[in-house]
């Protein structure tokens, strides 16, 4: 019993596997879930429709903790690598997510705007705000 309530200490203590951060779309949006793998088109620009809605994906400021956490966890690429692939994009025409100073801009962004998709942390969810998917 004691190595139980041991372990389940040690598993609280480092965070468990519980989400910090959640990918947003306003409450009244047609999409329900979306998967990390479709997240990370919508943000590298490469889908822009779902379910006839055109989509407006929103980076937080690169100076915030939770851009690097989305780049890591989501994109699954390092800013060095990311400044490459914009790059290359601009070339061809296509720019980057457009960049909100704040995560408050995001979630008024996102609650005002149909098809913008955000992210924030969670513990700034409302009922507003509709959660795709948890990072």
């Amino acid at each position: 019993m004691l190595l139980k309530i041991l372990v389940l200490t040690i598993f609280l203590t480092i965070g468990g596997f519980a989400s910090e951060y959640a990918v947003i779309m306003n409450a009244h949006s047609k999409i329900e879930k979306l998967s990390a793998k479709q997240i990370k088109s919508i943000f590298l620009m490469k889908k822009h429709f779902m379910d006839g809605v055109k989509l407006i994906p929103l980076n937080s400021a690169a100076s915030l903790q939770i851009r690097d956490s989305f780049e890591k966890n989501i994109l699954h690429k390092n800013r060095d690598k990311l400044n490459k692939y914009w790059i290359k994009k601009h070339f061809q025409g296509i720019q980057p997510p457009v960049v909100q100073a704040s995560v408050k801009a995001i979630k008024l962004f996102v609650k005002n705007v149909d098809g913008a998709i955000g992210y924030i942390p969670i513990k700034l969810l409302d009922s507003d705000l509709k959660v795709l998917y948890e990072f």
